[in-house]
């Protein structure tokens, strides 16, 4: 079998639909059953920040499109488009309606994580500056994501793939750490020898 990746579109690839309709706000309340979780509460890092996710009840007889581990969530807006995939909720969960829900349809051809990697990188990147409108500020479209172009190769290329990147992020943290704990030492470094305490640098 060919390791080369074939091009597939992404709504022949995964299911894509709307947040949740709220009319207007979502609104807070004291012990929700349900977590919304919300553009502010999307990590560039990759994951969902369900601490700072709102809870509130929903209403409607309609079942809603409730989120599941392995369903991705795509900001649509703003100047860096990306898809983080969804871990395990803490409590029933939808997304809101600036946001795109994802499923990927066939988990022995695509990988989520995969697809979440995938639409960061440059090629894609590109198609969704294209696809990009708006006069206020510039948002894709569904119709948009389901036209994009997806870079399709087998799964064994996907998890070396996804596991370099998961290996890049984990470095990334470690050295941020490590030049943060640096600059720490520099500016306890500096204000020793602003008030003329020795520096045991020797």
């Amino acid at each position: 079998m060919s390791d080369a990746a074939q091009k597939m579109k992404l709504g022949d690839l995964a299911h894509i639909r709307a947040g949740h309709p709220f009319r207007g706000a979502v609104e807070s309340a004291p012990g929700g059953a349900v977590a919304v979780v919300q553009m502010k509460d999307i990590l560039p890092g990759g994951s969902v920040d369900w601490l700072s996710a709102v809870r509130t009840e929903l209403g409607g007889r309609k079942e809603p499109d409730w989120l599941n581990v392995g369903d991705l969530l795509f900001v649509s807006r703003g100047s860096r488009y990306f898809a983080v995939c969804v871990d395990l909720p803490p409590a029933p969960a939808v997304c809101g309606p600036h946001l795109f829900h994802l499923t990927v349809r066939d988990a022995d051809l695509l990988m989520p994580e995969f697809l979440a990697w995938v639409v960061g990188q440059g090629p894609v990147q590109r198609q969704l500056q294209q696809a990009a409108s708006g006069s206020l500020q510039l948002s894709v479209t569904r119709q948009g994501l389901e036209a994009l172009e997806i870079p399709l190769p087998p799964l064994a290329t996907q998890r070396v793939v996804t596991d370099l990147a998961a290996a890049a992020a984990r470095e990334r943290v470690v050295l941020t750490a490590l030049i943060q704990n640096r600059e720490q030492q520099l500016e306890a470094l500096a204000s020793a020898l602003a008030i003329g305490q020795p520096t045991n640098l020797t």
